[in-house]
C-alpha cells in the first residue's frame, strides 16, 4: 500500500515565527495603510489543519461586527484524523485583539473605500495569529505602475550585473 504524501514542515525564522500561509492576491488588489497582529480563535481540528498548512486566504477579509472583529471566507481544510466533531472549513473566526484597538479599526474602516485584509497567517511561539491591514483597493492604473517600476527596477538591477560581470 502508498504512502500517503505527507506536507512540507512549516519553516521558523530567527523570530519563532512559522509562516503558514501569505495572501499574495491581497498585496496585488489592495495597498496595505496600516497593519496589526490578531490572535484567532480555533478549534481544535484547525489548529491540526493549520499545522499541515492546509489554509487559503484568498477572497478573504475581515469584519468589525459590534465590539468584535470576525475573519470571514478564510478556508482551513478539514483535519484528515477528525471524526464528526471535525470543523467547518469556511467558517467565521473570532479576531483577538484589544478594545482599543476594535475602536481605531471600527472608526478607519467607516472611512469610504478601506477595508480590512488579512496578509499572512502563521504560528508565533506556538500560537496562531493573523496579519490584517486596513487596505485601500487599488486601481487598474496603481497596478500598472507597480508593474512598470519592478519592471524599470529589474532592468537596472540586469544592466548593473551586467557591468559588473564584465568587469570581472
Amino acid at each position: 500500500m502508498a504512502r500517503k504524501k505527507k506536507s512540507a514542515p512549516l519553516k521558523t525564522n530567527e523570530e519563532g515565527i512559522k509562516i503558514i500561509v501569505q495572501n499574495r492576491k491581497a498585496r496585488h488588489d489592495y495597498t496595505a495603510l496600516d497593519t496589526w497582529e490578531a490572535g484567532i480563535a480555533l478549534q481544535g481540528t484547525e489548529v491540526k489543519s493549520l499545522r499541515n498548512g492546509k489554509a487559503n486566504l484568498r477572497d478573504s477579509f475581515a469584519r468589525v461586527d459590534g465590539n468584535e472583529v470576525y475573519l470571514h471566507n478564510v478556508h482551513i481544510g478539514e483535519y484528515e484524523q477528525g471524526n464528526q466533531f471535525n470543523h467547518e472549513p469556511t467558517r467565521k473566526r473570532k479576531l483577538l485583539l484589544h478594545r482599543h484597538e476594535i475602536d481605531r479599526l471600527r472608526g478607519r474602516v467607516e472611512e469610504k473605500g478601506l477595508t480590512l485584509i488579512p496578509l499572512k497567517l502563521y504560528f508565533k511561539q506556538g500560537r496562531a495569529k493573523v496579519e490584517i491591514a486596513l487596505a485601500k483597493g487599488k486601481r487598474e492604473y496603481d497596478r500598472r505602475q507597480d508593474i512598470a517600476k519592478r519592471d524599470a527596477r529589474r532592468d537596472i538591477e540586469r544592466a548593473l550585473k551586467e557591468r559588473t560581470i564584465g568587469r570581472g
